[in-house]
């Protein structure tokens, strides 16, 4: 499938229509649109589909298992925005930019991006909601006002979010097209168990829903999604005379698929410090570290993983905006510690 970009394969007119070009036969209509416009979700795809949105060739289809052939015109027309369904709510926001077209916050642990199972408060979109009013933008649904991209709960750093429909349309193609023809940047400090041979590397793997549980994404040989992370180890810990024990580590986003992070590091074997989905076999390593360390990587309650560098060209103005967080204090906590031994 092709992926969109500003000039190319998705042309976004004024009024939201999106056209995708098809390069796939065979391929579900639903996962040709949700593979080229990650602001939505399959769901809120196949919602559309169902609600007589989309056109292949010009001709109506609403079921979602329609199968494309190569070269095929998809037209989706957004809707008018509906009203949130979520509430607002006074939750502090850390906000590093804001103008009329866009907010970019500094999300802690925790804090989860939109509503979903099991959280359907407590949000940052319900942080949004009580922050900006009704200037957020409705493109990304009801669950999802002004929603471009996310960061897991339990990941800190940078996130963008959309406050009028015209910087979601940019934004949007910016994301989509993945930095390949723009300034679009996005950089995670990620804290791993032991470390790769060499200093710099690349992981090409795709990911899909794991088969054994739907909650957890998993490298899969055939179909998935295309999925590539760019690494470079920054820091080594440990004694000379030893394996490294842990590493800092630079990871660079050439897609954004969910845990592409966290799974791709698993894959080659060095997951991420605390993370119970994807490293919970090296927590039997914990019992065997050196106190402070011991207490401090056994009391460290989520991933390692910091989204410490964002930047993109506004989507108005065009001016390339760069936005840079420092490590939270439990992070900074565990890096200092780790370069103790």
């Amino acid at each position: 499938m092709n992926e969109m970009s500003p000039e190319d394969t998705a042309e976004t007119l004024a009024d939201f229509t999106y056209l995708v070009v098809a390069d796939e036969a065979g391929t579900r209509l639903d996962i040709v649109i949700t593979a080229q416009l990650e602001a939505l979700s399959r769901s809120r795809v196949q919602a559309l589909i169902k609600a007589g949105e989309v056109t292949v060739n010009g001709g109506k289809i609403v079921e979602p298992k329609y199968r494309v052939n190569e070269g095929d015109e998809l037209t989706l027309v957004m809707p008018e925005p509906e009203d949130a369904d979520p509430e607002p709510e006074d939750i502090p926001l850390t906000v590093v930019f804001e103008d009329e077209h866009l907010i970019v916050i500094d999300k802690p642990a925790g804090l989860v991006v939109h509503p979903g199972a099991g959280n359907w408060t407590g949000t940052l979109v319900n942080a949004l909601l009580h922050h900006c009013g009704d200037s957020l933008s409705g493109i990304g649904g009801v669950k999802r006002p002004g929603i471009v991209h996310r960061i897991d709960k339990d990941t800190t750093g940078l996130l963008v979010v959309a406050k009028s429909d015209q910087a979601h349309q940019g934004l949007s193609a910016q994301f989509a097209d993945h930095g390949r023809t723009g300034p679009l940047e996005r950089a995670y400090s990620a804290l791993v168990w032991g470390a790769p041979s060499g200093l710099k590397g690349t992981i090409e793997a795709n990911l899909a829903r794991s088969h054994h549980n739907r909650q957890k994404i998993a490298v899969v040989k055939t179909a998935g999604r295309h999925a590539i992370t760019h690494w470079q180890v920054k820091e080594r810990f440990g004694r000379e005379d030893e394996p490294a024990m842990a590493s800092l580590m630079e990871c660079r986003l050439e897609t954004g698929r969910t845990h592409q992070i966290r799974v791709h590091m698993s894959h080659i074997g060095h997951p991420l410090i605390g993370d119970v989905d994807y490293g919970a076999g090296f927590k039997t390593k914990v019992n065997r570290l050196e106190e402070p360390l011991k207490s401090v990587v056994g009391n460290f309650s989520r991933q390692a993983l910091h989204a410490g560098l964002l930047a993109f060209a506004h989507p108005v103005s065009g001016e390339t905006l760069r936005f840079e967080s420092d490590y939270p204090n439990d992070f900074k906590e565990l890096l200092e510690t780790l370069r103790k031994f």
